[in-house]
């Protein structure tokens, strides 16, 4: 049986559409208990696409990044790091604003290679800490990142899940991590 190849690399745009089709169906996987059918069902794949499209095409800043996971030639999982944009952020804080694997292709190690990954441009840019932002609910992610050495520093917030005011409130817990050297006070 031939070894299979497994990598991160950086998102090129070619890997759009592969990006769109593991975020979608990630996410019904992942929030099907959590949001209503109709939220993601709504998902359309070629509206993702176009998102990551800009995403890797124009950058908010030379920061932001998005890194794809191969195995063999199919990316089967991704990552978004940013910036931290949170009120309370600091300029040495770092995002990681997306991160998910195909369901077909969990538990091979794709999402420990994109966190490294995710670290290692981290340190280059250099910040101090990352944080994620994951459902409440969502065990499994918390799990997943507090044994890769993230742990909650007690913020929370409550996204729509829609447009409609009524619409679904989905409680945010924020994990961090520290990554490099830690800022310097003034």
């Amino acid at each position: 049986m031939p070894a299979t190849f497994v990598s991160v690399r950086p998102a090129r745009t070619s890997d759009v559409d592969d990006i769109a089709a593991v975020q979608v169906a990630s996410w019904r996987q992942r929030f099907g208990d959590l949001l209503p059918a109709r939220i993601l069902d709504g998902l359309v794949p070629r509206e993702v696409a176009d998102q990551w499209a800009t995403s890797i095409l124009l950058p908010a800043t030379p920061a932001h990044r998005v890194l794809v996971a191969v195995e063999d030639d199919r990316v089967v999982g991704f990552t978004a790091i940013a910036p931290a944009q949170t009120p309370d952020a600091q300029a040495s804080d770092g995002e990681l604003i997306a991160l998910e694997v195909d369901p077909a292709a969990q538990r091979r190690g794709h999402g420990s290679r994109l966190i490294s990954a995710a670290v290692d441009h981290a340190r280059e840019v250099p910040w101090s800490t990352m944080s994620a932002w994951h459902p409440l609910a969502d065990e499994v992610r918390r799990g997943f990142l507090v044994s890769a050495g993230w742990g909650p520093d007690g913020a929370f917030r409550d996204l729509q899940a829609g447009i409609d005011p009524d619409d679904f409130v989905v409680r945010e817990v924020r994990l961090v991590t520290v990554v490099g050297p830690e800022p310097h006070a003034s």
